[in-house]
């Protein structure tokens, strides 16, 4: 890069102090233009969990094979994600939920809803639901969890799933996450503000100090012209057109003659 053209944080600083108020002020409307899509614009969602066990019972004479049975158990919960998610599950879930309040839509809107998850060598799986509604949530939640376990007896020809825990309606909202909205949205205001400080400075060709001239266009100063006020204006002027007054005058025998004389200055 040129030297010519290198901006020295003195610069930048400058920059940022001269457009402060410009900066504050984007800062302060990106606020408020958040706040208002956090609260007003944005709608609640909600989530709710149930725990499903994949356990297969063993008779007392197999319990040798227990451990190898529970990694199998293990390795089946990645089959029984795919079933939980298919429409052979889903159809009938749609059906029962469609008319609660909060209802993602469809079948595809109930599929995107709900989130598989498991911890490393567990034999217990989540199945959480989120909706617009806490109780349509854990509707939605409790009925896959249910269908699925009845689906999937047939499916794999396994009985080895129970239901742990049943979900229930979480009223606290987990989006839209109100505080870390207000952080970005201060941020945001705050950069957008600096970047439009620099294309204001980058795009500004006004003249404001005899430098540019000298320094930046090679050009040779002549003087300079200082600005006056409007105020000291209008005091010059009324000096020089003051009314004019009368003076008295003397002969030194008692006549007294009146003259009218404009004051000069």
């Amino acid at each position: 890069m040129d030297s010519e053209q290198t901006i020295s944080l003195m610069q930048i600083i400058g920059i940022l102090w001269k457009h402060l108020k410009m900066i504050g002020v984007t800062t302060l409307v990106v606020f408020i233009a958040t706040i208002f899509i956090t609260f007003f614009v944005m709608t609640p969602k909600y989530e709710s969990t149930t725990e499903i066990l994949v356990n297969r019972k063993l008779s007392p004479e197999n319990q040798g094979a227990q451990l190898q049975q529970v990694q199998a158990d293990v390795q089946m919960i990645s089959t029984y994600k795919d079933i939980i998610t298919s429409p052979t599950v889903l159809t009938t879930v749609n059906k029962t939920v469609s008319d609660y309040p909060g209802y993602p839509g469809s079948m595809a809107g109930i599929k995107d809803a709900l989130k598989i998850s498991n911890e490393t060598n567990s034999q217990v799986f989540s199945v959480t639901a989120t909706a617009t509604d806490a109780k349509t949530a854990a509707a939605i939640a409790n009925e896959t969890a249910k269908v699925f376990k009845q689906k999937v007896v047939k499916m794999m020809s396994v009985n080895n799933v129970s239901i742990v825990s049943r979900a229930v309606p979480d009223y606290d909202a987990v989006s839209p996450r109100k505080a870390l909205n207000l952080l970005v949205g201060i941020v945001a205001g705050i950069l957008l503000g600096i970047m439009l400080a620099f294309i204001r400075e980058v795009t500004d060709r006004t003249v404001t100090t005899e430098a540019f001239l000298t320094d930046e266009l090679g050009l040779t100063s002549l003087g300079v012209i200082s600005e006056i006020d409007q105020v000291d204006v209008k005091k010059r002027i009324g000096h020089v057109h003051r009314p004019e007054s009368s003076v008295l005058i003397t002969d030194g025998k008692g006549d007294v003659e009146t003259r009218e004389r404009r004051r000069r200055v």
